[in-house]
């Protein structure tokens, strides 16, 4: 489970521009197309690696059932890629910020691949429109709401730090009713967290200036944060709803 936070806007490090409903809609359509962009690149790795066990071999010890070092190294990269975008944002350039953002959406399809040894096709591809009709009504809700999110916005991430810490509790447990506690709460947290960042980049696309590098590197960062919450919100309807293959 993976998250991050929008950088913050503070003098000198950020651009500020003009505040206009286009402005808004340029900055916006940039972080829906990169976070789109991401999850096209993720999906199809995750479905070349999950349906061919030739690959898969490289990831999973097929007689032990044991992740390999190559499996280790794919399940822990993506979390080393979010840190590193996430503290070196302001010193990296926008191409090579693109560029690792790139690289952290394939990394991450390939350490998905693995829902395809558990879960059914259908069942997956049933509970991605889910997860995509929920996270679109969430980010309309989001954009549209005149209520100030702030304040869930703190309440959301303590009860993602609580998800974090249960889940890992929960390795050593292996409780299926801890699981699906976690998967529940987890939904609701995801849920509320994708109208709370949608609003979140909606303010800074008021203020940053439209075609600059640095609005380059928050569109950037924007999409990552967007598609954290699509994905952590669907492994976890997935976790809840999704049939496993016979």
């Amino acid at each position: 489970m993976l998250q991050t936070n929008l950088p913050n806007q503070q003098t000198g490090q950020f651009i500020y521009g003009p505040d206009t409903a286009s402005s808004v809609r340029t900055f916006l359509a940039n972080v829906f197309s990169y976070m789109t962009m991401a999850l096209v690149i993720s999906g199809v790795m995750a479905w070349w690696f999950g349906n061919d066990m030739t690959k898969m071999q490289y990831l999973i010890n097929v007689e032990t059932g044991s992740n390999t070092i190559l499996g280790w190294v794919v399940m822990f990269a993506p979390l080393g890629l979010v840190l590193v975008m996430s503290g070196l944002v302001n010193k990296m350039s926008s191409t090579l910020l693109l560029a690792t953002f790139l690289v952290f959406a394939c990394v991450m399809g390939i350490s998905l691949s693995y829902i395809f040894l558990i879960y059914s096709m259908t069942s997956i591809a049933n509970v991605f429109f889910i997860s995509a009709a929920v996270f679109g009504v969430m980010a309309v809700a989001g954009y549209t709401t005149k209520t100030d999110l702030t304040k869930l916005g703190s309440i959301l991430m303590i009860g993602l730090v609580g998800i974090v810490i249960a889940s890992l509790v929960n390795i050593f447990l292996k409780s299926d009713t801890m699981g699906y506690i976690v998967s529940i709460i987890g939904v609701v947290v995801f849920t509320g967290l994708t109208a709370y960042d949608v609003q979140k980049l909606k303010r800074m696309g008021e203020q940053v200036a439209t075609g600059t590098e640095t609005a380059q590197k928050m569109a950037l960062m924007g999409a990552l944060t967007l598609y954290l919450d699509f994905i952590n919100l669907f492994l976890m309807l997935l976790r809840l709803f999704g049939g496993r293959r016979d």
